[in-house]
């Protein structure tokens, strides 16, 4: 998996990439970013001929210095499964009493 932050010029806004390649995705038909800075709406990432996955999200600084967020995978058969990116800056409790966790990306320091 691969997130990229690249603060534009002149703008007080990240623009923020979400990848995950095809061995990540373990053939999911279909993955979503679910995410706190648009209140947990379902963002499809586009899927390539090459099987990855991908999003770019423009985020103010203002607005907001870090958010948490998570990936859903559908498989072909329609069976959904929650997918924890491995590089993060921090994790924490999704706070759905069943012991997972949750990404926290941090924007600004």
């Amino acid at each position: 998996m691969s997130i990229k932050k690249q603060i534009l010029k002149n703008k007080i806004i990240v623009k923020v990439t979400f990848e995950i390649s095809k061995e990540e995705a373990q053939d999911a038909a279909m993955i979503y970013l679910l995410s706190e800075h648009n209140d947990w709406q379902e963002l499809e990432l586009k899927k390539f001929k090459n099987g990855k996955f991908k999003i770019a999200q423009n985020i103010s600084l203002e607005e907001r210095k870090g958010f948490q967020f998570i990936y859903k995978a559908i498989s072909e058969t329609g069976e959904q499964s929650m997918i924890l990116p491995d590089d993060a800056d921090d994790y924490v409790d999704n706070g759905m009493n069943d012991g997972g966790k949750n990404a926290v990306l941090q924007l600004a320091e």
